[in-house]
């Protein structure tokens, strides 16, 4: 059974410099790319009554609400289906957030990304911190009582102490989900042509990142990434986390169904002209089924939970990983639960380098 759906919608007006996701400022194609993401959605989706449905980017708030109600209409949902959009802060106003929640979305994540203005200009993005502080007051005045911020730390000139500044203004502003990404300059973005300067090494992003944990102690450090209050995980990730089943709709857009992982095409124009072909997929062994589930697994705060792989995979977990799981215990980068094992907080700083100790 497949209960969630990610849907891409790659449209920016402009990209930021760090970002190398695949999106495009290309505004005359968004037509004809939802007639096409219409379509797939109708051949692929079997009409399983979703648990959760993200609709992300690209920017999703470039489009207009009567399209993201088309969208939406696809697919079968309840009142009790999670349904979050991303949003740039600059594109918020108080008729466009009473149109959101009017068509069913009920989780906003806003791309925030720093509270300090001058770096947000050196990010290439286009809003300023009065922006986002305006648009989650809107957005709270207009009944939405799930909302997360994403920030990314290690951005040119950032230092702790600014950056810390960031999450205690995140925290006045009574939000119930903060997510936190090391800035990485990969292939395809602007900065990997052009390098920033004043950068923080992997060092000084190791006591950014904890001294967040410290800093977000009212909420509950659930996955490596992200923090939340009481019953307001993201449900959807937790989903991926799971390694549960889930849709993806859209261009580059990544699923998982039935053992099978698959990726839609990165050509916009062969994705618009037949958006039922050029899927990639792989159908994962037991070996890497039993990876995948370790990997995921220790990204969760909880940790893997020993008995319900065991039973999964018919293996003895403890013995397979023995010589690991020493290692690890004996150096305080793992540390054994009731369920089975987690990552200290000094594990997740390398869990990279851990997680792929367990790969065959």
């Amino acid at each position: 059974m497949t209960e969630s759906a990610y849907i891409h919608i790659p449209f920016c007006r402009q990209k930021c410099y760090y970002c190398s996701f695949v999106s495009f400022a290309m505004p005359e194609l968004i037509e004809n790319y939802l007639d096409a993401l219409n379509n797939e959605i109708q051949y692929f989706y079997k009409t399983e009554k979703l648990k959760t449905l993200y609709l992300g980017g690209g920017t999703p708030s470039i489009l207009s609400a009567n399209q993201i109600e088309k969208i939406i209409s696809n697919f079968n949902i309840s009142k009790n289906t999670e349904i979050t959009m991303e949003l740039n802060p600059e594109y918020i106003n108080k008729k466009y957030l009473t149109e959101l929640k009017k068509i069913g979305i009920n989780r906003l994540s806003i791309g925030c990304q720093s509270f300090d203005n001058e770096i947000l200009k050196l990010i290439g993005r286009k809003h300023t911190s009065k922006d986002v502080e305006f648009a989650v007051k809107t957005a709270q005045d207009f009944g939405f009582d799930n909302i997360s911020l994403d920030f990314i730390y290690g951005l040119p000139t950032q230092n702790i102490d600014n950056f810390l500044k960031d999450l205690d203004i995140a925290i006045k502003l009574n939000i119930q989900h903060i997510s936190l990404y090391g800035l990485k300059i990969e292939k395809g973005c602007y900065f990997y042509k052009n390098p920033p300067q004043n950068i923080a090494d992997e060092d000084i992003q190791a006591d950014m990142y904890l001294g967040a944990i410290s800093k977000l102690s009212d909420f509950e450090h659930y996955e490596i990434s992200n923090f939340a209050k009481k019953d307001f995980y993201s449900r959807h990730n937790l989903n991926y986390w799971n390694n549960e089943n889930y849709y993806g709709f859209g261009l580059s857009a990544h699923g998982y169904v039935e053992n099978v992982r698959y990726a839609n095409n990165a050509d916009i124009k062969k994705y618009i002209k037949n958006p039922l072909t050029e899927k990639t997929k792989h159908i994962l062994s037991n070996q890497e089924r039993l990876e995948e589930e370790i990997f995921l697994g220790f990204r969760r705060m909880t940790g893997i939970n020993i008995q319900n792989i065991n039973k999964k995979f018919n293996i003895e977990f403890d013995k397979k990983y023995s010589d690991i799981l020493s290692k690890y215990l004996k150096s305080g980068h793992i540390k054994k639960t009731n369920e089975g094992y987690c990552l200290t907080n000094n594990g997740i700083l390398v869990s990279n380098i851990i997680l792929s100790e367990f790969l065959e």
